[in-house]
C-alpha cells in the first residue's frame, strides 16, 4: 500500500488550513431546507441594508455626515456604488484609494459593504464608463437604434467592450481579496446596475445584426430542452407558439416579434455579465447578483429597460451562465407581492437591493424577511433622512436584528411567515403549526384611535414557530386571533403572552401581558406606532 511521507502529510494539512479553510470562511450562500442562507464570518446573516444615493460615495468628504445616520437606523450593511470612471481614469492605471477608505471606515462603524459595480451599465446607460472608453467609440462601440442612431449604451456584442470592463472588475475583486478577505467587510457584489435595452427592443449595431442572423447558440437550446418543464410560463409560451423549435436563427425559433428581440438581447446581456462575474469570482468568489428595473404594465420591450434580469426572461439569464448567483428586483412599483412572487420562482433567493425610501419601505422589508425568508432588504437614498433615530426603519431593523438567530435557525423549514397590511388589504390568514392565524390591521378595531382615519399606515409582522403551540410575533400595527387548524369545533386560547427582547441572543421578558392587553385572552395586539416582539403560547380546548 502506498503511503505519503510524514512531511508530505504536514504540507497537505497546512495547505488545507491556508486555502481550504479560508475558502470556506469567505461570504457564501448555502441552502437550508427550501430557502437560501447568506453566511458571513461563518454565521447566518440577514442584510439590514441601505443603498446610498448614486453620487454620495464619490468622496469620503461627501460621506462624512452620513455614517452616523446609518448606525442610528440599525443598519448592518451599506450598499454603495464603485465607479469604473474613478478607479481607472487612465486605461490600465488603477486607483483603489477610495475603495480602501470606504472599507476602513465601514469597519470602524461595524458595517458590512455590498459594492455595486457601476461598470458598463448603470440604469441602462453607460454613464460611468471612463473617459477613455467614451471618447473612443470606434474601439468601444455603442448600441444603435433602428434608425442607426447611437445611444450612450455600450453594445454587449463588442469583445473590446467586454474585455475593458472585465479587466477593471477583475482588478477590483483581486484588490478586495487582498485588502479585505480576512475581515470580510465586503460581503457581496452587484455586477452592473439595472441592465436594459432602450429605446428599441434590440441593438441594431452591425455586430448585433450579424449575431441576430446567426443560429441560436446550442448552449441556450440545450438549456431550454433540459429544463423544458420548468421554464417560466411567459417564456415557455413564446417558444411553444413557434413549435418548440431547436434549430434556426432567433426569428426562426422564437418568431418575428419584439419579444424575440428582447430574448436575443437578454442572452447577450447575460453572457456579457456572466463573463464579467466569472472573471471577478476567479479573483475572489464572494456572491454576485444582478438587479432589474421593473417594467410597467402595458409597456412594450424597448419602452422599458428590456432584456434585463426580469422574471419573464429569467430562463435566458440562467441559461447564459451560473456565475451570477441570483436576480433581484428594484422597487419603484407598488405591486410588492406580485413582483416578489415572480422573482422567487425556480428557487431564486430574494434580496431587495433597492426600494423607494417611502413610509411603506420598513414594513415591506419585514414582510419580505418573514414571508419570503429574504436574505436582506435595502431602501434607496438611505442618507436622505433628517432625524435617523426617529425613523421607523431603524425600529423595524432593531426587531430583525434581535430575531436573526431565531429566523436563521428555523429558515427553510416552513416555520416562518409574514403579513403586510394596509387600509385596502387589512386582513390576512396564514397557517402555521397547529393553528390558523388571522392578522388584521390595528385600525380595524372599532375602538382603535385610528379606526376612522382616512389614511392607514402600512403595517406588517413576522411570525416564527419555535415549538409546538409556541410562537414569536413581531412587528407593528397588527391584531392577531387564532383557531385550531384541524379540529374546527374546538377553540384556541392563550396560555401566556410576554412582551420582551433579545439580549445576547437570549430572550428576556419585560412584561407579561393579560387582561386588557390581550382583550381578556382573545387576541395579540401590537398597536400602530409600537414596535414589539411578543412570545405567545397557545392551547386548544373544547
Amino acid at each position: 500500500m502506498f503511503t505519503f511521507p510524514k512531511n508530505t502529510i504536514v504540507i497537505l494539512f497546512l495547505a488545507f488550513l491556508q486555502f481550504g479553510y479560508s475558502q470556506e470562511k469567505i461570504p457564501h450562500l448555502q441552502k437550508k431546507g427550501n430557502k437560501t442562507q447568506f453566511i458571513v464570518n461563518n454565521k447566518p446573516f440577514i442584510i439590514r441594508g441601505g443603498e446610498l444615493g448614486n453620487s454620495s460615495a464619490t468622496s469620503m468628504e461627501s460621506m462624512e455626515p452620513i455614517w452616523q445616520k446609518l448606525t442610528d437606523m440599525n443598519l448592518n450593511t451599506v450598499l454603495t456604488p464603485i465607479y469604473w470612471e474613478l478607479i481607472e481614469k487612465e486605461e490600465g492605471k488603477f486607483d483603489f484609494s477610495l475603495v480602501d477608505e470606504l472599507i476602513l471606515r465601514a469597519r470602524k462603524e461595524n458595517l458590512k459593504l455590498v459594492f455595486l459595480w457601476f461598470g458598463s451599465w448603470k440604469n441602462s446607460m453607460s454613464s460611468h464608463a471612463p473617459e477613455w472608453v467614451k471618447l473612443n467609440q470606434k474601439k468601444y462601440p455603442r448600441i444603435k437604434d433602428d434608425k442607426n442612431k447611437s445611444h450612450e449604451i455600450l453594445t454587449p456584442f463588442s469583445e473590446e467592450n467586454l474585455q475593458a470592463d472585465l479587466k477593471a472588475f477583475q482588478k477590483l475583486m483581486s484588490h478586495i481579496k487582498d485588502f479585505d478577505q480576512k475581515e470580510q467587510t465586503v460581503i457581496m457584489v452587484q455586477v452592473e446596475n439595472e441592465i436594459g435595452m432602450l429605446p428599441t427592443a434590440r441593438d441594431y449595431h452591425p455586430l448585433a445584426n450579424e449575431a441576430f442572423k446567426k443560429e441560436v447558440p446550442k448552449e441556450f437550446i440545450q438549456y431550454l430542452q433540459k429544463n423544458k418543464e420548468k421554464l417560466v410560463p411567459e417564456f415557455s409560451a413564446i417558444w411553444k407558439k413557434n413549435g418548440f423549435k431547436a434549430t434556426g436563427n432567433w426569428e426562426e425559433i422564437f418568431g418575428k416579434s419584439l419579444q424575440t428581440d428582447e430574448i436575443f438581447m437578454a442572452w447577450y446581456f447575460s453572457k456579457f455579465t456572466n463573463t464579467i462575474a466569472k472573471a471577478g469570482k476567479d479573483a475572489y468568489p464572494i456572491p454576485m447578483f444582478v438587479n432589474a428595473a421593473l417594467n410597467a404594465p402595458e409597456k412594450k420591450p424597448g419602452e422599458y429597460p428590456s432584456a434585463g434580469p426580469l422574471p419573464h426572461v429569467m430562463d435566458v439569464w440562467k441559461a447564459a451562465g451560473n456565475a451570477i448567483d441570483f436576480l433581484s428586483p428594484d422597487f419603484y412599483n407598488p405591486l410588492f407581492k406580485q413582483w416578489n412572487d415572480l422573482f422567487t420562482r425556480q428557487g431564486n433567493p430574494l434580496f431587495i437591493p433597492e426600494h423607494r425610501f417611502d413610509e411603506t419601505a420598513p414594513f415591506k422589508g419585514l414582510y419580505a424577511i418573514g414571508h419570503y425568508e429574504a436574505i436582506g432588504f435595502s431602501p434607496f437614498s438611505i442618507e436622505s433622512v433628517t432625524d435617523a433615530k426617529k425613523e421607523p426603519l431603524g425600529k423595524i431593523y432593531d426587531l430583525v436584528q434581535q430575531l436573526t438567530p431565531v429566523i436563521e435557525a428555523n429558515k427553510g423549514q416552513g416555520k416562518i411567515d409574514g403579513v403586510l397590511l394596509d387600509k385596502i388589504n387589512n386582513s390576512q390568514i396564514i397557517t402555521l403549526g397547529n393553528y390558523e392565524f388571522t392578522f388584521k390591521h390595528d385600525y380595524t378595531l372599532n375602538w382603535s384611535d385610528g379606526a376612522k382615519a382616512d389614511i392607514w399606515p402600512t403595517s406588517s409582522a413576522i411570525i416564527i414557530e419555535i415549538a409546538p403551540d409556541e410562537f414569536y410575533i413581531a412587528g407593528s400595527g397588527i391584531v392577531v386571533t387564532f383557531k385550531p387548524l384541524k379540529n374546527k369545533t374546538a377553540n384556541a386560547g392563550i396560555l401566556k403572552t410576554d412582551q420582551g427582547k433579545f439580549e445576547n441572543e437570549k430572550w428576556r421578558t419585560i412584561r407579561h401581558f393579560n387582561g386588557d392587553q390581550t382583550h381578556q385572552g382573545r387576541h395579540l395586539r401590537i398597536s400602530a406606532g409600537d414596535y414589539e416582539i411578543q412570545k405567545i403560547k397557545l392551547y386548544i380546548y373544547e
